[in-house]
């Protein structure tokens, strides 16, 4: 242990030896002082003060040499220099120090002489204090100390000193052994610093990756939400297009085989729109806009409708689907509900080839567990949170149309976390899967009553209601006026916000509706606020209006919902568009 250490850990052994040195200067001062006036007569006070001149001297050479070495960092590549350098000077300085007795201890009395021998056992435990950090330059001390000091001790020829130079070499072995101790403790905490610092390091560098990777992930994901808006966007203006013509067509006469041909044209276009709705709900969970509207209401309506919705889905593939009766009564948003459970079933089904899915009810103190159990192909533990994960599809690597675009689960999470609702999973692979929603139930069983339905149907029209309507594609235009004109209505189209001033100012419309984004940098909430301020300015009233658009970018639909004028989603099914125009109209929006 009294060989040196490698090169780093042996700099800092040495940084803490030199900063050892200075705080020595004032004691050693006052020690020679006394050591002098104490030690001093006619026959040796010249050899003394000479003595303490020297050693004065090179502790203050030491002092000085330490702090100009301590004011920059120890090279690396100098410190066996170093060390061979101090281990110089602390040799001197023991040599000097062994060679106090010969200087004393001829002359002196019996108390001069323990004092003598007190100074040097004194200063060897400073010197363990001061040097163990490098035990090998406390070894060299100790030893040209002794070298000095035990020689003059057995020369004096008195049995006493012969003992104490015996018990003084044993003191300074054990002395090398408290230091070699020293030594180890100090080496071993130097290096756990430098593992600390490396450590330290390396998890700096891999916080700084982790964050480069969560930074491309929020880049990737960023690009994934531009261009599925892009691209949605992109999508529903000829499918909203689409629909409108076949809602024209629709009313007119035709063959029975052209009315088939148009069902199908219709189911297909139906289904499009229903993909596209998918990423418009995960648009809308994305941009935090799902605001949900707490109410009390019976669960079996909710249920009854689904699985009049959904039996056929399962009729087809031959599984069975029931949903049990039951009475109670939640307080939550029953559209989001019926919406989280309506994926959960659809998930179901179109995972289940044989047995079933049931909907169940169970009360739970307070709450209420919505259960969707079916016997589909379950889903294995490490896979049961990736499901959650939008896109995220098991078993159709081919990535089939029929089998849905992955976000169901996803979409059903965000719904029922913007509700607070627990969503769990429970599933055994080759069994099938259970999936459970809790959710409060109401402190009261009074429903409030249902609205009356808005008009289901466009066959009663809306005879001599003038409509302007904006959008900047001419096919949606076209499709527009057509579709309104079916109705009975009256339309003029705009292609933008100054066309649609000049056709107020012609005539008053008593609805205006028009398209979220426009050609340029304004909205169609500013087309709408400004067709109002000119129908206030001339008319002096008031017109409802209806937003519709096509975007599913999270910050567009903050735009669009802030705009406080009701928001229609393309592809607009004619009947839902008759519906809402009937709604404004009527002020029930």
């Amino acid at each position: 242990m009294f060989r040196l250490a490698e090169p780093r850990t042996l700099a800092e052994q040495l940084r803490l030896v030199l900063s050892n040195v200075s705080v020595t200067v004032i004691p050693t001062f006052l020690l020679l002082i006394v050591l002098f006036v104490v030690l001093q007569d006619d026959e040796n006070w010249q050899y003394l003060l000479a003595w303490c001149v020297i050693q004065m001297t090179l502790k203050l050479f030491c002092a000085w040499d330490a702090r100009r070495r301590l004011r920059g960092d120890v090279p690396v590549e100098d410190v066996y220099r170093l060390a061979a350098w101090l281990t110089f000077l602390n040799a001197l300085d023991g040599a000097i120090w062994g060679t106090l007795p010969w200087i004393t201890l001829d002359w002196a009395t019996i108390a001069e002489a323990v004092l003598v021998i007190a100074t040097i056992a004194g200063v060897v435990g400073s010197a363990l204090a001061s040097l163990a950090a490098v035990p090998m330059v406390f070894l060299i001390f100790v030893s040209c100390m002794l070298l000095a000091f035990v020689p003059k001790i057995w020369l004096l020829g008195d049995p006493a000193y012969n003992a104490l130079a015996i018990i003084a070499v044993l003191y300074f072995g054990m002395l090398l052994g408290q230091a070699r101790n020293t030594g180890r403790a100090i080496h071993g905490a130097i290096r756990l610093r430098f593992e600390n610092r490396e450590l330290i390091e390396r998890l700096h560098v891999e916080t700084e990756n982790a964050r480069a990777a969560h930074r491309k992930a929020e880049d990737a994901n960023l690009a994934k939400s531009k261009f599925l808006a892009a691209a949605s966007h992109d999508l529903r203006q000829p499918i909203h297009a689409e629909g409108l013509f076949l809602g024209v067509l629709a009313r007119s006469a035709l063959t029975e085989t052209q009315r088939q041909v148009l069902t199908s044209a219709s189911a297909a276009s139906q289904a499009s729109a229903e993909m596209l709705d998918t990423l418009l709900d995960f648009s809308r969970i994305e941009a935090g806009v799902v605001q949900p509207v707490v109410r009390a209401f019976a669960l079996q309506p909710v249920l009854n409708k689904i699985e009049n919705d959904l039996a056929p889905q399962a009729d087809a593939k031959g599984i069975v689907f029931r949903c049990r009766e039951t009475g109670v009564v939640l307080d939550s948003d029953p559209a989001l509900v019926e919406q989280i459970l309506r994926n959960l079933v659809s998930n179901a089904i179109r995972y289940t080839e044989s047995g079933g899915v049931l909907i169940g009810c169970r009360r739970r103190g307070r709450d209420a567990v919505l259960e969707v159990w079916d016997t589909g192909i379950g889903i294995a533990p490490s896979h049961q949170k990736d499901v959650f994960r939008e896109f995220h599809q098991l078993g159709n690597a081919a990535r089939e149309r029929h089998k849905g675009l992955g976000l169901g689960l996803a979409i059903a999470q965000g719904m029922a976390q913007a509700l607070g609702h627990p969503l769990g999973l429970q599933s055994q692979p080759g069994r099938g899967s259970v999936f459970r929603l809790r959710v409060p139930v109401a402190a009261t069983v009074t429903v409030p009553p249902v609205q009356p339905a808005a008009p289901s149907s466009d066959t009663a029209g809306l005879p001599g209601v003038r409509v302007l309507f904006i959008d900047d594609d001419e096919s949606v235009r076209d499709g527009m006026r057509r579709l309104l004109r079916e109705w009975g209505c009256e339309c003029d189209a705009a292609e933008g916000i100054d066309e649609a001033l000049a056709l107020v100012r012609g005539r008053c419309p008593d609805v205006v509706v028009s398209d979220y984004r426009l050609r340029g940098p304004r909205t169609g909430a500013d087309a709408i606020a400004a067709v109002r301020a000119e129908v206030q300015a001339g008319a002096g009233r008031a017109i409802p209006a209806l937003l519709i658009t096509g975007d599913t970018a999270p910050d567009r639909l903050r735009e669009a919902a802030a705009s406080g004028v009701p928001l229609l989603h393309k592809p607009v099914a004619p009947t839902d568009l008759y519906n809402a125009l009937a709604r404004v109209l009527h002020g029930d929006e």
